[in-house]
């Protein structure tokens, strides 16, 4: 974990609701629609691009961004998975691409010096 993070339970609190808010309008009956040609793609990889890269920024060591980048990528599967059992929403090849995409390019942030914008917030709130 970030050793710099003072408020990293809250980090961590915010980022499992991220989580919970993607199963959530996932797996919801009846998704956002938005007038643009493959929209669900482009938010399929911004949601996991914000997931993998929140948790780079509490989750700095490289074994552990790799077990993040894994567990994302499995995740994505896991809920194109349940879509398919849904009957209301559909299985999606491009959607795992999309969310893997979404992975990767966290993990791109993970390697800038964009990593520590989180600690800049921590030490802000800190005072």
């Amino acid at each position: 974990m970030n050793p710099e993070l003072r408020f990293k339970h809250l980090w961590l609190a915010i980022g499992f609701l991220l989580i919970a808010y993607v199963f959530y309008s996932s797996l919801r009956p009846d998704p956002i629609e938005v007038d643009i040609d493959d929209f669900d793609k482009y938010a399929h990889t911004f949601a996991y691009f914000v997931l993998m890269g929140w948790f780079t920024q509490i989750y700095q060591q490289k074994k552990r961004v790799l077990i993040l980048a894994i567990g994302f990528v499995l995740m994505g599967i896991l809920i194109e998975i349940l879509q398919g059992f849904s009957g209301y929403r559909q299985f999606d090849y491009y959607d795992m691409l999309a969310n893997s995409s979404g992975v990767l390019l966290g993990w791109l942030l993970s390697m800038t010096p964009l990593k520590n914008t989180l600690s800049y917030f921590d030490q802000k709130l800190a005072g």
